[in-house]
């Protein structure tokens, strides 16, 4: 048999010849070619800022679960006052109810971050009440926390770098790319006016009880549940609305990991 023959021969039957001094490749046995542009992006990656933002907004709030757990001591404390007039009982049960959810969550092997969080402020409310006496104190921290959070949000807005533009920058990678945006530091500005809302209505609503006269506690107990995680569900729920009406692709560039939107 000819060589030129015996090349057809092999060809016919599927064999590809070797490179030099290679050993032979049978096409069968070779791996499918990756497609041009597939991304090794995971499922649940984001391409744009509303879907960064509402997944970074559910993280930081710890969803259903974590809004409850930061209410329930705090109505524990409050309706065990108005009850009791005892404010070392209140202060018990309301310690007491944030304890029972961190047992709660250690033995469901969960993030203990929220319920730690709302055992800190309970402990902090309850030190200002047994310091002084007084029940309407235990209400006075939050006061002034809600007054510190609009003041810093606001100043973040009027010099342009809203609070909410860090979320962006968690997501990128860069923690200042999306400033180079107008569109999204106006998307930014407008979401975080929407998380200064609830805390200057807690303000504006709370303190003003807070310095009238006379044990206080009886009225701002139901406005701090009312205006607590309600409110809050009541702005993110306008943030999310107004998230899902857009699509703002996320700074280009910023993180290979992330698609640009179409």
């Amino acid at each position: 048999m000819s060589e030129r023959e015996a090349t057809e021969t092999a060809a016919a039957t599927g064999a590809t010849a070797a490179a030099p001094g290679g050993p032979p490749r049978d096409p069968a046995h070779d791996p499918a070619p990756e497609p041009s542009g597939a991304s090794a992006v995971p499922g649940d990656a984001h391409d744009t800022v509303e879907a960064a933002v509402r997944a970074q907004l559910s993280k930081a709030l710890g969803g259903v679960r974590g809004m409850i757990e930061a209410a329930v001591p705090t109505i524990g404390f409050t309706a065990t006052y108005v009850a009791s007039k005892d404010i070392k009982l209140a202060v018990g049960v309301g310690i007491g109810a944030a304890v029972v959810l961190l047992v709660l969550r250690v033995a469901q092997r969960t993030s203990v971050q929220f319920v730690l969080n709302s055992l800190v402020g309970i402990a902090i409310a309850a030190f200002f009440a047994l310091r002084s006496g007084k029940a309407e104190d235990a209400f006075l921290p939050g006061i002034m926390l809600n007054a510190g959070y609009a003041a810093a949000m606001i100043f973040s807005i009027v010099v342009r770098w809203p609070i909410v533009g860090f979320i962006i920058g968690s997501v990128t990678g860069d923690p200042t790319a999306w400033r180079s945006d107008p569109g999204i530091v106006r998307l930014c500005s407008r979401l975080t006016w929407l998380l200064v809302l609830p805390c200057a209505l807690r303000v504006a609503v709370q303190y003003p009880i807070y310095l009238a006269s006379g044990d206080q506690s009886g009225l701002l107990g139901p406005a701090k549940i009312v205006m607590g995680w309600p409110l809050q569900v009541a702005a993110l729920a306008t943030m999310v609305w107004l998230l899902a009406r857009g699509r703002t692709p996320l700074p280009a560039g910023e993180d290979a990991d992330e698609p640009e939107s179409a």
